[in-house]
């Protein structure tokens, strides 16, 4: 039985898994520019409805659908997308994102930690 070729993924390494070694995961707080990344918001629905902030420029969606809106997402531009404390919900939806294609990271620490190393809010 031949060994069958794997795909390149979009970083080009080839790795056999979905998780490409080479495609960071996370994105340091004080890192993020919003005004020149493309931000997503993936707050739970509750967590965004309780909260009167968002960063600036950011859009949000909802993650429990991932399935109506992850195929409309650029493959060729970085994207960061963050939660709340960047735990469960930041990292089922970066591997989902990063397994399509899209070039995703999500701010480590989630929204709390951006605010705590200065990042700047707006009212939604």
């Amino acid at each position: 039985m031949e060994p069958t070729a794997q795909p390149l993924k979009r970083c080009g390494c080839g790795a056999p898994t979905d998780k490409c070694p080479d495609l960071p995961r996370t994105i340091a707080p004080a890192k993020l520019n919003p005004d020149t990344t493309l931000v997503f918001d993936v707050r739970r629905e509750a967590d965004f409805a309780a909260s009167d902030e968002i960063i600036p420029g950011a859009m949000w969606k909802n993650p429990d659908k991932i399935d109506a809106w992850i195929g409309a997402l650029p493959l060729t531009l970085d994207v960061v997308i963050y939660c709340v404390r960047g735990g469960s919900v930041s990292n089922s939806v970066v591997d989902r994102l990063q397994a399509a294609g899209v070039k995703a990271r999500y701010i480590e620490g989630g929204l709390e930690a951006y605010k705590a190393a200065g990042g700047k809010v707006v009212a939604k």
